[in-house]
């Protein structure tokens, strides 16, 4: 019997520490730190979703601004290539003042491949073709899209700074394109149709400001 209590007695310091070492082995979160754990994680996603959103919206609104200045540099183009009519004041086709749909006021495929279309008779009526084809790839690209085109003094407001749809005739006069489209509020606590800015509303400003210089 005191052989077997000195034994015990031997071997209890080795016992123990294997004892506590099997329960740190089993120990565990509880559920409480699982739900935190959770939590943080969802508001960690919540602002990756929103970064995403607001990275697709400037994308969008990037890729309509580049379209809208490739385009209206191809009217100055047109404008300069066909002089005779571009100068004109009156009668002139490239000068519009259109909303969307954008509907030229003389319509006109004389330009087309088609050997069935009757060709271009005159300087005119190669405007009228190029504005036809022309509209129609800017109601295409740029969601309600407004143009106009005149000879323009002060194509930006005096006050503000910021350009403006109307035009001022006047010595001196240019030809300005002005380009706009329907594009997202900068306003976000804007809901339902508040949170579009239209082309077509009052108070709007073009986001293109093109002025026709004279080219080569």
């Amino acid at each position: 019997m005191e052989k077997l209590s000195n034994f015990l007695r031997s071997n209890h310091s080795s016992i123990q520490p294997s004892r506590r070492l099997r329960k740190t082995e089993t120990s565990g979160f509880s559920l409480i730190e699982v739900l935190v754990s959770i939590v943080v994680l969802s508001f960690g996603l919540l602002g990756m979703v929103g970064m995403q959103a607001a990275s697709l919206h400037a994308n969008r609104e990037a890729r309509l601004q580049s379209s809208g200045v490739v385009l209206a540099r191809e009217l100055a183009d047109m404008i300069r290539g066909n002089k005779a009519v571009g100068i004109l004041t009156a009668n002139n086709p490239y000068l519009v003042n259109l909303t969307s749909p954008l509907t030229p006021t003389t319509a006109s495929y004389c330009l087309n491949v088609d050997p069935a279309t009757t060709t271009c008779t005159d300087t005119t009526d190669i405007a009228n073709a190029e504005m036809t084809e022309w509209l129609a790839r800017v109601d295409a690209e740029l969601p309600g899209a407004r143009v106009v085109s005149c000879f323009d003094t002060t194509p930006f407001d005096a006050t503000t700074g910021l350009p403006k749809w109307s035009c001022t005739a006047g010595a001196g006069a240019v030809v300005v394109i002005k380009i706009g489209w329907t594009k997202g509020s900068t306003n976000k606590s804007n809901t339902g149709a508040s949170a579009l800015d239209r082309a077509s509303a009052t108070g709007s400003a073009p986001s293109v400001v093109l002025q026709v210089t004279a080219g080569i």
